[in-house]
């Protein structure tokens, strides 16, 4: 385990924030960081699974609210996106080999808090496609006491026209040699970049769309546009075989906003309404990006995640 560079002044986060470099088990390099408590004033460590396109810094603010309220927190690099390693030459592109390879960045980070000895009981939190990748975790038994999703991508928003296209193509894409290929109607650069502040279908908070920029600033390298055929491919796969699954026997908490746009909430809600031990609550007016939204929804959100870990710390 080696010093990975950290933009601590970016992350905005607690005091103490640092980040590693970890190897996953079949060699790819992750980036994996944490922000401790005294362990006198802590409850426990939240895993912080981020979605597309994200990293470590972004989630400083998380950090602090969960600080905040008696929680360490770690947070990881997936492979193809951050500091991580860039699965191809053109590292502006999402890509992944196959959808379930994240599983093995989550079996590193795990590891990693443990060997920097990360407070337990630990918590799962899960943005977006981290949403998809924290499913299948708990599904193959992560050792953590509960956990929260927001805009978990359980399904990915589009038409009942464009969801054949969007098979068709990815069926298509491999024999073509287009699998690499970014993916159509996807972005060529950060989204984040180019999005209206008043008006974008991430946040209604302009002054989180200029705490992401800036990290992207600082640090050019952590930037990602749209993703691969493939990954389209990998990704449609990976939900239909979580969607034909039970919920975990877990508590669950749950986020979305009613103007989500990325993500397709009637998988969302199913999955809900099927979960034995879970809680839906949608934010009237909220986007994607729950925990920065505006300050009344983060403040409930990370409120409503510290009650259910708490209740769960045995």
């Amino acid at each position: 385990m080696q010093t990975a560079p950290f933009y601590a002044e970016a992350a905005d986060g607690p005091e103490g924030g640092l980040a590693d470099w970890v190897q996953a088990a079949d060699g790819v390099k992750l980036r994996i960081g944490h922000w401790a408590l005294k362990d006198g004033d802590c409850k426990g460590t939240v895993l912080l699974f981020p979605g597309r396109t994200e990293y470590i810094e972004k989630y400083g603010r998380a950090a602090r609210d969960f600080a905040a309220r008696g929680f360490a927190m770690a947070a990881i690099d997936w492979r193809g996106q951050g500091l991580a390693d860039r699965l191809l030459p053109d590292r502006s592109l999402g890509h992944v080999g196959a959808f379930l390879d994240y599983q093995h960045d989550v079996a590193a980070m795990l590891d990693y808090a443990r060997a920097q000895n990360l407070p337990e009981p630990y918590y799962l939190v899960a943005h977006s496609m981290g949403g998809a990748i924290g499913l299948r975790a708990l599904m193959d038994g992560l050792d953590v006491k509960a956990a929260a999703f927001s805009g978990p991508m359980w399904g990915i928003a589009m038409s009942r026209m464009m969801r054949p296209v969007a098979h068709a193509i990815a069926a298509v894409a491999r024999p073509l040699g287009l699998a690499d290929a970014r993916a159509p109607m996807t972005d060529a650069e950060a989204y984040v970049l180019t999005a209206d502040l008043d008006d974008n279908t991430l946040t209604r908070d302009a002054d989180m769309i200029s705490y992401m920029r800036t990290h992207l600033e600082i640090c050019p390298d952590l930037s990602l546009s749209g993703p691969t055929i493939h990954w389209v491919n990998q990704a449609l796969g990976e939900l239909r075989d979580l969607a034909a699954q039970k919920a975990p026997e877990l508590p669950c908490f749950c986020a979305m906003g009613t103007n989500e746009r990325i993500v397709d909430t009637t998988a969302i809600k199913l999955r809900m309404a099927n979960w034995p031990d879970g809680a839906l609550k949608t934010y009237t007016g909220g986007e994607h990006e729950i925990m920065m939204e505006v300050p009344a929804t983060r403040a409930d959100f990370f409120d409503r995640c510290a009650a259910l870990f708490s209740q769960h710390s045995a």
